[in-house]
Order: C-alpha cells, then sequence, then structure tokens
C-alpha cells in the first residue's frame, strides 16, 4: 500500500487504536477485537513484547485489508526495522528529526508527536505526515486542539491521550482529522479477563460517533452552501 493509501485510510477511518499489552498474545488478541469492530487500522507498540516480530507475523496474516502500523517508535534505527518488519506507518510519542527523515526516505507515513505549538510546527516542517498531538488530555484535550488549529489549520492533527466516548465527538469537531485510542478502547481489564467483545463494541462505537459527527458536519456544509 503506497503512503497516499494509508494516509487517506487512516482519514476515512478516524480511529487510530493503538495497542499496548503485556504478551503477544494479548496483542493479538486485541489486535482481533478491533478488526472485528471494523476498525481497520492498529497501532503495535514497541512496549509489546516482540513486537517487531509481531508487526511481521501480522502482516502476513491480514493482508492489505489491515493497516498495522508501529507505536512508540523513539529512534530511527527502530523505525528501519519496523518498517522492514512491514509496518505501514510510523508513529513516535515525540518528535525526532532523524526518525521523520528516516521515513520520509524510504516512503513510509510518519506520525511524529509533539505538543506545544513550537514542536508542532517543528515536527510539520520535518515532513511529519500528521501530528500526533500528545498526552493531549493533559492540556485541555478538544479544546487544545481547537486553539492549535487556529493559526495551524494545515496542520493534520491526530490528538492522543485523552479520547473517550465522552470526548471523541468534540475532538473531531474540533478539527483532529483522526483519534489515537488506547485504553480507552482496549481495555486492559477486557484483555485480561478474556472479554474481548467489550473491545470490539467499543471499536463501533467510536465509528460510529466519528461518522455522526462528519455527517452533521457534511449536512451543515451543504445547508450552508445552499443558503449562498
Amino acid at each position: 500500500m503506497t503512503k497516499e493509501q494509508v494516509r487517506k485510510r487512516i482519514i476515512e477511518v478516524g480511529i487510530v487504536p493503538v495497542v499496548r499489552a503485556s504478551s503477544t498474545d494479548d496483542a493479538r488478541k486485541a489486535v482481533e477485537a478491533v478488526c472485528a469492530g471494523g476498525i481497520s487500522i492498529v497501532e503495535l507498540t514497541m512496549t509489546v513484547p516482540g513486537a517487531i516480530d509481531l508487526i511481521a507475523d501480522l502482516r502476513r496474516s491480514l493482508g492489505a485489508e489491515v493497516l498495522v502500523g508501529a507505536g512508540t517508535v523513539l529512534d530511527a534505527q527502530t523505525a528501519q526495522q519496523c518498517i522492514a518488519a512491514g509496518a505501514d506507518f510510523i508513529v513516535s510519542p515525540g518528535f525526532d528529526l532523524a526518525t521523520v527523515q528516516t521515513a520520509r526516505q524510504i516512503g513510509t507515513l510518519i506520525m511524529a508527536g509533539a505538543l506545544t505549538p513550537t514542536e508542532v510546527i517543528a515536527a510539520w516542517k520535518a515532513g511529519s505526515d500528521f501530528v500526533k498531538i500528545f498526552p493531549c488530555g493533559a492540556v485541555g484535550g478538544p479544546k487544545y486542539i481547537k486553539a492549535l488549529k487556529g493559526p495551524l489549520p494545515q496542520v493534520p492533527m491526530v490528538p492522543t491521550g485523552g479520547v473517550n466516548l465522552e470526548t471523541a465527538a468534540d475532538f473531531i469537531r474540533a478539527g483532529a482529522e483522526a483519534l489515537g485510542i488506547g485504553g480507552e478502547l482496549i481495555s486492559p481489564a477486557a484483555l485480561k479477563s478474556g472479554n474481548t467483545g467489550e473491545i470490539t463494541r467499543a471499536a463501533r462505537q467510536y465509528l460510529e460517533i466519528v461518522r455522526q459527527v462528519r455527517a452533521g458536519e457534511n449536512s451543515s456544509a451543504a445547508r450552508q452552501t445552499v443558503r449562498s
């Protein structure tokens, strides 16, 4: 899949599930549950044991129907290893110039992390395809995204941290291109108990929230066009 196709898929789906788990088996169960809920994207963090090998396994088993990304990538070497394993995109919690440059040179989509306006601008100018706003919930959540989008409307932002079923709609309305969701979607308790159906239900709920908000915005835009 090309970088442009990956970019379009992320925007279209609007949800990037962040898979953190204490074992490879749990991570795989989380991926299966998310996919069963209709989300065709997963971000497997480097904190999962054997994460890079699991990315390769998922890439082979899931095919092109599901995007498999690598998260919590802290340096260029790890980015290279993940891309070699088949990662469709790279996500970092902060901005590391060498990691962005490596992904760009290879032609893989990257979502660099940033928080302050200065960091957001630096990540965007370096060539990050999306900018992950993290930890967004700690600095105002949707209001913070709205504040950033004022002077930086051209920067596609993906807030992570503080996104849940109560705030998801507000994040989309504030201008987020997609939402990074970890434990609020992939519940550690559900994984531990084996109740992955809870994760599947949550995936469907988040998708419906994104769909409804976007449908409402499109209707409003259509009404404005008719009036004008």
